[in-house]
């Protein structure tokens, strides 16, 4: 048995994920067998392999190429940015794991911008029963009024139950009996949901009742208004606040410590000394002009909670 690990990346973000991957297998045990996989559309010769030589002999790293026909109706339009600010395919890939891969009955996804703290395999080994996908409420959000209000009004879920979907453990089997793509093509397809995070919503909203709610420590994010997590299971950076572009993010040290050991760690360490204060303005910005968003949908007529008052939505 092997413990499979999937993480979605495009070129430009190999730096980050050499620093994630090379903190799994930091921690994972000798006596387990893990296979790691990198999904992508435009990973280089050269980053392959500087992803393969952080494996060894029980953590095996592979590549599969996500086709251009299989994500082609997920269009670049402006329902489809993440956090209403760009566009990029890579969000989705986790959506089709399931299908992709149906020698695996279970899976793990996690995003990039993270740091693993503990044995993967611990958290695979959490019992789903017969829930879709397990995962971590999202706390960045939860001192967002803004945000609040939009998973309240706009999405017509309980914020306290909204998931952030940078970690999920996925009942892989529940995905496909329950033909989870083929509901979420014809949402897509059908209403083209405006979402200011837009593979998590349409998670949230069709594994609605169906989601295991996980320890916060398997997916600890940076929060200014929370106290840090003890011993953390899994860092996510999630949203703007980087450690390779702001200094005195918490938990910034877990990254640090892992990019050391990665050969791009000069690269990254000159990326934040030369991250400008101007730059940093305007990742601060961007959080305000994601919140805009909030505003536009919840009076169009067709957001998630106006259909759900016509149809079922969650699987």
């Amino acid at each position: 048995m092997t413990v499979p690990v999937f993480y979605s990346i495009s070129d430009d973000f190999t730096k980050y994920a050499a620093v994630s991957l090379n903190s799994l297998v930091k921690h994972a045990s000798s006596d387990t067998d893990y296979t790691v996989y990198f999904l992508s559309q435009d990973l280089s010769d050269e980053h392959k392999k500087d992803l393969s030589d952080l494996g060894n002999e029980n953590v095996h790293v592979k590549f599969f190429h996500i086709d251009d026909k299989l994500v082609k109706p997920i269009q670049n339009r402006k329902e489809n940015f993440l956090r209403a600010d760009f566009f990029t395919m890579s969000i989705f890939y986790r959506l089709f794991i399931p299908e992709l891969f149906t020698q695996y009955d279970k899976a793990i996804y996690i995003d990039s911008d993270t740091v693993v703290n503990d044995d993967i395999a611990k958290l695979y080994n959490v019992e789903l029963g017969d829930n879709l996908f397990g995962a971590c409420t999202d706390s960045s959000i939860q001192f967002v009024p803004k945000m609040v209000k939009y998973i309240k009004d706009v999405l017509a879920l309980d914020p306290k139950k909204y998931i952030n979907s940078g970690m999920l453990v996925m009942n892989a089997k529940q995905f496909r009996d329950n033909l989870f793509i083929d509901h979420f093509m014809e949402l897509l397809e059908t209403y083209h949901f405006d979402c200011i995070a837009p593979d998590q919503d349409y998670l949230n909203e069709m594994g609605e009742g169906n989601i295991l709610h996980l320890d916060p420590r398997w997916d600890a994010m940076p929060n200014e208004n929370t106290e840090p997590i003890k011993n953390p299971g899994l860092i996510h950076y999630n949203l703007f606040f980087k450690p390779w572009h702001f200094k005195g993010v918490q938990y910034e040290d877990y990254f640090w410590q892992s990019a050391k050991e990665t050969k791009f760690y000069d690269e990254l360490k000159a990326e934040i000394d030369n991250y400008t204060d101007e730059q940093r303005a305007a990742d601060r910005q961007k959080l305000n002009h994601m919140l805009l968003k909030e505003d536009k949908t919840e009076k169009d007529p067709n957001n998630w909670a106006k259909v759900k008052e016509r149809e079922a939505v969650k699987l």
